[in-house]
């Protein structure tokens, strides 16, 4: 059994890609646990673009005149486990929501407990593999569990509208961990 099948066995959407490493897992898994998506121009772009309505509605008041929050990141997800094959993150929110309505996960006990109807939990892997030429199989897979229908109408519309923009994303997180994987090789 695989991480993230503990903490997200059953879904009711996902997403998978993948792409070799020419690097030790070990360099592998640093560079994932270290790694800051948000320090890529194209994924602030788009976190940019996807949260322009809630801080347009906070810039002429529809927000209640609470602060503006941080722009959304990596730390938004909570940490659930790793080990030296795989590291799960989670995340429960509302996504379809203009602030997402996240809810804070201390670990990935909180997480497996979490039970709130009207909520998704998102868990987020990223998966190593040693192929037999010597290099590493990087996966990264995202699962979404819809508690209830309801939940999964909400969220079907939103998960469709930014696949292709979070794929991208994903494609270029692999990347990007690709790139220091193989520099931490080179640079040792």
């Amino acid at each position: 059994m695989t991480l993230i099948d503990k903490y997200v066995p059953t879904f009711s959407f996902n997403e998978c890609h993948a792409v070799l490493v020419d690097a030790p897992g070990d360099k592998v898994l640093d560079a994932i646990l270290s790694f800051r998506p948000e320090d890529d121009p194209f994924f602030r772009l788009m976190i940019t673009l996807r949260e322009l309505p809630m801080r347009t509605a906070r810039l002429f008041g529809g927000g209640g005149g609470q602060t503006t929050p941080k722009v959304f990141g990596i730390d938004d997800f909570t940490l659930l486990e790793h080990d030296d094959q795989e590291v799960v993150f989670g995340l429960v929110g509302q996504f379809w929501r203009p602030d997402f309505g996240l809810v804070r996960i201390a670990d990935g006990a909180a997480f497996a407990a979490f039970q709130r109807s009207g909520f998704v939990k998102l868990g987020l892997t990223f998966a190593i593999a040693p192929q037999s030429d010597g290099r590493i199989r990087l996966t990264t897979e995202t699962r979404a569990f819809c508690p209830d229908r309801g939940v999964r109408l909400k969220l079907l519309p939103y998960w469709y509208a930014v696949r292709p923009f979070s794929g991208l994303i994903r494609r270029r997180i692999l990347a990007g961990l690709k790139r220091r994987s193989e520099a931490a090789c080179v640079s040792a």
